[in-house]
């Protein structure tokens, strides 16, 4: 079967399966125009890229799996591992080390490499290299930083351990290795960094966009047709950063403007949750595609992803605002809350003035006069003190925050379901309490009790949340008779 993949060249297996060719000590892609070429007794297979780099093989300058979309063989067959491949590829590693995140993970540390060495062919340190590797390369490609940059902004500790990595890895010096890569592609002129994030196709950016587009907080973010603009905070600063698909490839670009090279890193890996780029629509279309009532809406919008928020505590904030109102309200109702507690930026970047206000800056504010019922403020408050004080812990899992959210008063199981799919990305996140789902999975039956529509998406595990945005497009195509209900809206 392996053999058949590599020969067919099949863009749907791009990510899944790595290709090393003994005779050149290269790996590659399946799409690779040189992959089918090799003979066969000359060719070893990989889950992962990671898999086949600690093997000893270079990653192809043709093909560049490096960029590939996240490998779906990463998930394996343990959620454990699942969640640890998350957190390494979001940056678990680059402050911590493997007993930290063994003991996040309620393991041991022998224990957590002996479940990665079943499921992903390699050690958590050797994905956590190869992540930083990859991201210096994306860094070479993309910006103009100096080499020290570079090597500090990957995660390196010093310049010559980041030149041993990139000569072992791509059998050329950096800077070398950056003349390489500039014949292949031209970098925009400016001072920003561009950064290539790559997904797995289809990707459905007009429905994504329309989403961000209708929640956008003026001043904060701004959509269009040339894209997703926001100012972001970075340590004591902020950055201006701007996304936009790019054309003929199934990527996205990320511009950064402002960051020190240290924040890049992290902030490649907020945009690419925040963009759902790491999601298999293909699988998902499988599992989810057994179900008669989503079938006909996988095949109208396949490539439907997620759409994330970028900051956490703002995802919190606005949707507690938005409980039992429209969008447009919820909205109005943020609008007011960052105009007083918002922190300006002068001068304006691209239009943008503000950024959303801290925890600790709406915890210590005044909420009066915002139009806020006395139990929404007293929410808001209460969620923000609790975000201050550290008692909800975003990094957790989903399960955990889940939990922390609801044990604050004013804050159910929708609104902390919502905010595990929109600021955390968790795939299997579901509000089962939101009307429009109950109205749309119950069709001529009517809406479906919280217990049924649980009951009902028990056979969408472990995909709930794309379940979810597929009956909310189905909503908004085919508009079904209001219902007044408190949960019947979303921010």
């Amino acid at each position: 079967m392996l053999e058949r993949v590599r020969r067919s060249r099949d863009a749907r297996f791009d990510g899944r399966i790595y290709f090393g060719i003994t005779s050149t000590g290269i790996y590659c892609r399946p799409i690779c125009p040189a992959a089918p070429r090799a003979s066969s007794r000359h060719v070893r297979y990989f889950a992962t890229a990671a898999a086949a780099h600690a093997a000893g093989f270079r990653p192809c300058l043709r093909c560049r799996p490096e960029v590939a979309p996240g490998s779906a063989a990463w998930t394996g067959t343990s959620a454990v591992v699942h969640r640890a491949v998350q957190m390494i590829q979001d940056g678990a590693l680059d402050e911590s080390d493997i007993p930290g995140l063994a003991a996040r993970l309620g393991l041991g540390p022998r224990q957590l490499d002996r479940l990665f060495a079943t499921h992903v062919g390699v050690s958590p340190l050797t994905l956590a290299q190869t992540r930083r590797l990859h991201f210096a390369k994306c860094l070479l490609e993309g910006s103009g930083l100096r080499m020290t940059e570079v090597a500090f902004a990957a995660g390196y500790g010093s310049l010559r351990r980041f030149n041993d990595a990139v000569r072992r890895a791509y059998g050329h010096s950096p800077r070398v290795l950056r003349q390489v890569l500039a014949r292949e592609t031209a970098r925009p002129a400016g001072d920003g960094v561009r950064l290539i994030l790559a997904y797995r196709p289809p990707y459905d950016w007009s429905h994504l966009s329309a989403f961000l587009q209708a929640r956008a907080l003026p001043g904060v973010e701004r959509v269009g047709a040339e894209g997703y603009a926001r100012l972001v905070r970075t340590g004591e600063t902020h950055a201006l950063i701007q996304v936009h698909p790019i054309p003929g490839q199934d990527a996205l670009a990320l511009q950064v403007y402002g960051a020190s090279p240290s924040a890049l890193m992290a902030l490649t890996a907020t945009a690419r949750r925040m963009f759902d780029l790491s999601a298999d629509p293909h699988q998902v279309g499988i599992d989810l595609g057994a179900d008669r009532q989503l079938r006909p809406l996988l095949l109208r919008r396949p490539g439907v992803r997620i759409p994330g928020i970028w900051d956490p505590f703002e995802c919190a904030v606005r949707a507690v605002l938005g409980q039992q109102i429209s969008v447009a309200a919820a909205r109005t109702l943020a609008v007011r809350v960052l105009q007083r507690f918002g922190e300006p930026v002068k001068p304006a970047v691209a239009g943008l003035t503000h950024l959303f206000p801290t925890a600790r800056q709406i915890a210590a504010g005044d909420l009066a006069d915002l139009g806020l019922t006395g139990t929404r403020l007293r929410t808001v408050r209460t969620l923000a003190r609790a975000v201050a004080d550290g008692r909800i812990d975003w990094h957790a899992d989903p399960a955990t925050v889940v939990a922390q959210l609801q044990a604050l008063p004013g804050i159910g199981a929708w609104t902390a379901q919502y905010i595990a799919l929109r600021a955390l990305g968790d795939p299997d996140a579901l509000p089962a309490a939101d009307m429009v789902l109950r109205r749309v999975a119950g069709g001529r039956s009517g809406p479906l009790s919280v217990q049924q529509m649980q009951s009902r998406a028990e056979s969408w595990r472990p995909w709930r949340g794309y379940a979810a945005v597929q009956l909310w497009c189905a909503a908004h195509d085919e508009p079904v008779r209001p219902v007044r209900s408190p949960q019947r809206r979303r921010t």
